[in-house]
């Protein structure tokens, strides 16, 4: 509810808390994971993705997992990684929309033009009256990260959406 909320620092201390509790919570490491991006802490975010992981390796939300760990790569340039990441949740969830959308900046920023149209096109072929159109409806439906992240948004994952071709507007 926290996190919903946009408060994320105290939905930190409540996952941190759950996790005391209960150690093999994979939804209390995935949610603080995805906490602490949004305050700026993208380094803690792999861990803790990858701790969900290997504490419910068949869990239903690995998709999502595995989408957060290409989102970070994505966000620090790490593309090679990204798209290994982003290819591997679009396998374990093919019905997630946003998943080849992030994956067709990745690939835009390697340089794999045919395969970043391809996955835009799967983007809207999921979702067609989705908010994949331009790059304003997707900042509106993306979750408001700290200043830091959200710099960091800007410089990976929408440069990529508009060397792609995506309209601002």
């Amino acid at each position: 509810m926290l996190r919903a909320q946009g408060r994320y620092e105290e939905a930190i201390a409540e996952y941190e808390t759950v996790i005391s509790l209960d150690r093999n919570s994979a939804q209390a490491y995935a949610h603080l994971g995805r906490s602490k991006l949004l305050v700026g802490s993208i380094e803690e975010t792999i861990p803790l993705q990858e701790q969900a992981i290997r504490l419910s390796p068949r869990d239903p939300n690995i998709g999502t997992w595995y989408w957060r760990i290409g989102l970070v790569d994505l966000l620090q340039s790490r593309t090679d990684e990204a798209i290994f990441w982003l290819k591997k949740a679009r396998n374990a969830a093919p019905g997630l929309p946003y998943v080849p959308f992030y994956l067709a900046s990745a690939y835009t920023l390697k340089g794999e033009g045919e395969l970043a149209a391809a996955a835009l096109a799967e983007t809207r072929w999921l979702n067609p009256d989705g908010p994949y159109s331009s790059i304003a409806r997707v900042r509106a439906r993306v979750l408001s990260p700290a200043s830091s992240v959200a710099a960091l948004y800007e410089s990976t994952f929408y440069a990529g959406l508009r060397k792609a071709g995506m309209p601002e507007e």
